[in-house]
């Protein structure tokens, strides 16, 4: 089940407000103690820095390198545990897609875009045992676990969508194998429904434009407490009425679209 088609489905909301990390305004946006807006994707301040049709899913680097924790070390303990590396990738996959429940980040935090970092999503995991995030969060998540596990990983955007890629050559149970920066053998992370095996790509991503970006385990280098007053992020527990895809999905949407139609005037002359 995708992003889309999750929000055609309402839930009850359960009320129980929870702090979350540090966070300080920055007029309208949330930022966190790395001055990374969490309450927006693009320009060079957001989640994943999408700027001129690049990206980077910056935020995962707030779980890797010096700030590597809870994700990242639950990436090690599947490496210990799982030898064989396409069993490694099947079980950390199924980790992430059991106990995270897709959410819309405004029945969750109030916005109608929050992402969360990987260490977050585990901590609520730890406490609650299960934690709720939409499809970036997703991403984020497993990219930090594989990295952790000794293996490759990467966030993809399709045109309202992110999910992982994992490096897995050679692995026979995938539905399409891609090709990463001339690299064949990245296999589709689809975590976002419950049924979704390791993998599994989505067919109405096929032959479309893709963008991906491979992480590397180095971290941000955090500027310490902020020097505002600390905005307080309040958790809902439980899903809520899943609102419209959030405005950095709806840009890259447009973007998508735009490009598609110059492409095909351009053919047609």
């Amino acid at each position: 089940m995708l992003c889309l088609v999750c929000l055609c489905f309402l839930c009850p909301l359960v009320v129980l407000a929870i702090p979350t990390g540090n966070f300080y305004e920055g007029g309208a946006d949330i930022y966190d103690d790395w001055d990374i807006c969490r309450t927006r994707g693009d320009g060079p301040d957001g989640f994943f820095q999408y700027v001129g049709g690049g990206f980077d899913p910056v935020i995962a680097a707030e779980s890797l390198g010096g700030n590597a924790n809870r994700a990242y070390l639950r990436g090690l303990q599947f490496a210990q545990e799982y030898s064989d590396l396409e069993r490694r990738a099947e079980a950390i996959f199924a980790y992430a897609r059991d106990n995270v429940r897709y959410t819309s980040d405004r029945s969750q935090f109030g916005y109608v875009e929050f992402a969360q970092n990987a260490d977050e999503m585990l901590a609520i995991v730890d406490e609650d045992g299960v934690a709720y995030g939409d499809c970036e969060d997703y991403a984020v998540l497993l990219g930090v676990m594989y990295l952790g596990a000794g293996m490759r990983s990467a966030v993809v955007l399709a045109p309202d969508h992110a999910a992982a890629l994992v490096y897995a050559p050679g692995y026979d149970r995938a539905n399409r194998i891609l090709t990463l920066d001339g690299e064949t053998g990245w296999v589709w992370a689809e975590a976002t429904g419950g049924n979704n095996p390791f993998g599994w790509m989505p067919e109405q991503y096929m032959g479309v434009e893709l963008l991906a970006h491979e992480l590397v385990d180095e971290g941000l280098v955090s500027s310490g407490p902020p020097d505002r007053p600390v905005a307080t992020v309040s958790r809902q527990t439980g899903g809520g009425f899943v609102l419209p895809v959030s405005p950095f999905f709806l840009v890259l949407m447009l973007l998508w679209l735009l490009s598609s139609a110059g492409r095909r005037r351009r053919r047609s002359r």
